[in-house]
């Protein structure tokens, strides 16, 4: 009888094979579907899944520090540049100064003999009621409207970065090194030396 079944269960298929065909197709879609829909449900459990406060912290930290950041880099920036063009204009400044400060030396040393052969005049009273007693007052006012200065007097202390010693004479009298005279005028421009006065020098006597 089980043979016989069989038989008739084979013939049956062989007799409908759209009908076979149809139901395999059946079960192929029937495995996609379910697939898709177990797909389906892990995402929407990845989505539901509890978020680590740790990580949701650090990314509103990242968020909200992210643009200050930014800001915060580009205002070092500019004080810095602001810095660095402070820094040149002073130093441009200062470099001119010190160069026309340079040229006024140089011109005023230039000038020196002919202040010194005008001072020896006005010392033998020569410049009286001359005409170039007005062109030594200018002369000499222009040289003090550019800081010029002279120095160097009878019984100052000799001090060997201002005077240069031409001449040293021992005095009982005095007890360290005195100008016993003037020979040529010393000269300054502002805190730069010109010229040192060339005076004749009294030292202490021994004994």
């Amino acid at each position: 009888m089980a043979d016989e079944f069989n038989q008739d269960e084979a013939a049956a298929q062989g007799e409908n094979p759209e009908a076979a065909a149809s139901a395999e197709d059946s079960n192929a879609h029937a495995s996609t579907d379910a697939a898709q829909n177990a797909d389906a449900s892990a995402d929407a459990s990845d989505d539901n899944a509890p978020v680590d406060p740790i990580d949701a912290e650090l990314a509103d930290l990242v968020d909200a520090t992210g643009p200050i950041s930014k800001e915060a880099e580009l205002l070092a920036d500019l004080q810095r540049l602001q810095a660095e063009f402070v820094n040149y204009k002073a130093r441009v400044e200062r470099d001119r100064d010190v160069s026309r400060n340079a040229a006024i030396a140089e011109v005023l040393r230039s000038l020196l003999p002919a202040l010194d052969d005008l001072s020896r005049a006005e010392a033998h009273s020569d410049l009286e009621g001359s005409p170039f007693a007005a062109v030594v007052a200018k002369l000499r006012a222009s040289g003090e409207k550019f800081g010029l200065k002279t120095f160097g007097a009878k019984g100052d202390k000799f001090d060997p970065e201002l005077h240069e010693a031409l001449v040293q004479t021992p005095n009982a009298e005095v007890t360290e090194n005195t100008v016993a005279d003037v020979i040529e005028a010393g000269y300054m421009v502002g805190d730069r030396l010109l010229r040192a006065a060339k005076v004749a020098v009294f030292i202490p006597a021994e004994g």
